[in-house]
C-alpha cells in the first residue's frame, strides 16, 4: 500500500480549488495522496480515468496495458501520441501522466490483466477501476476485488452508450451478479467515439475519488446507463444474486 505522507506546500497550491469542496477539504486531499488505484487497460476509458486521477492528486497508480501504439488508438486513447506509434503503449502512458503530475508514483505493467497477474495487481491497490473491453479481464478483476475486499469501479461503453457502477465487497452486488455470463454479442472491436469513452471515464474517476475520500454516495447496487445519442440517463437498481459464483459466499454487511 502507499505510505502515508503529508501534503506539501506545492500540493496545497495545486489542489486548492478542489479542497474548497465542502465535504472534501485537506483531509480528502490527504486521502487521495495516500491512495493507490489500479486501472485495467489504459485505453479509451482508462486513459481518461488515469489522467483525471493523476490531476486530482492520487498518489499511486498501478496501470496494466499491453501492446504498441497503433494509428487507430489515437481517436480515443488520449495518453497515446502520434510520435509514439509502434512503441509500447505503457511507456507513452507513463510519460504523459508524469508530464501532468511529476509527483505521481506509477507501477507500469506492459501487459493486460490475465489469470497469472490479476491477484498480484489487485494486491497493490486500494481501489480498482475496471476499464477493460473484454469480459474475461473484467471478471478476473471482479473476482479478485471481491476476494481481497477492494472496491471496484466498473465502467464500459459501446458506440454511443455507456454504463457505470461501483462494487463494494460485502456491501453490494458484484459484476457477476449483473452479468452472470459474458454477453455472446460482445466483440473485441467495436464502434467508439473518444468523447463517449471520456464521458464515462470522467464519471469513473469521480466514483473512485468518492470511494477514496469517503464523500457522496457511490453507485453501489445501482447501474447508471446512458445513451448519448439523445442524452438519456437511467439509474437501475440491481441486487446480489444468491447463486453468484463470486460474491454469494461473502457475508453481507449489516450496515446496508
Amino acid at each position: 500500500m502507499h505510505s502515508p505522507q503529508s501534503l506539501t506546500a506545492e500540493e496545497h497550491a495545486t489542489y486548492q480549488w478542489q479542497m474548497w469542496v465542502s465535504d472534501f477539504g485537506a483531509a480528502g486531499q490527504q486521502k487521495l495522496k495516500n491512495a493507490s488505484v489500479m486501472i485495467s487497460r489504459v485505453g479509451g476509458v482508462g486513459s481518461v480515468v488515469a489522467y483525471e486521477l493523476a490531476a486530482a492528486g492520487v498518489g499511486k497508480l498501478i496501470l496494466a496495458h499491453g501492446g504498441n501504439v497503433k494509428p487507430s488508438d489515437l481517436n480515443r486513447q488520449l495518453l497515446m501520441t502520434h510520435d509514439w506509434i509502434g512503441k509500447p503503449r505503457i511507456e507513452s502512458i507513463r510519460r504523459r501522466l508524469l508530464e501532468l503530475n511529476p509527483r505521481l508514483e506509477i507501477v507500469a505493467v506492459g501487459e493486460n490483466v490475465g489469470p497469472e497477474n490479476a491477484a498480484r495487481l489487485v494486491e497493490q491497490c486500494d481501489v480498482v477501476v475496471d476499464c477493460a473491453p473484454l469480459f474475461p479481464e473484467r471478471f478476473l478483476m471482479n473476482e479478485q476485488a471481491v476476494r481481497q475486499g477492494k472496491p471496484m469501479v466498473e465502467c464500459a461503453m459501446y458506440e454511443m452508450e455507456a454504463h457505470i457502477t461501483t462494487i463494494l465487497p460485502g456491501r453490494s452486488p458484484c459484476l457477476r451478479c449483473l452479468f452472470p455470463e459474458a454477453p455472446p454479442t460482445w466483440k473485441r472491436q467495436f464502434p467508439v467515439f473518444g468523447a463517449v469513452s471520456g464521458t464515462v471515464a470522467c464519471m469513473g474517476a469521480v466514483e473512485a475519488i468518492k470511494v477514496i475520500a469517503e464523500i457522496g454516495t457511490p453507485l453501489a447496487g445501482r447501474l447508471v446507463k446512458m445513451d448519448l445519442r439523445d442524452m438519456s440517463f437511467r439509474t437501475l437498481k440491481f441486487a446480489r444474486r444468491s447463486d453468484c459464483p463470486v460474491c454469494s459466499q461473502t457475508p453481507q454487511s449489516k450496515t446496508d
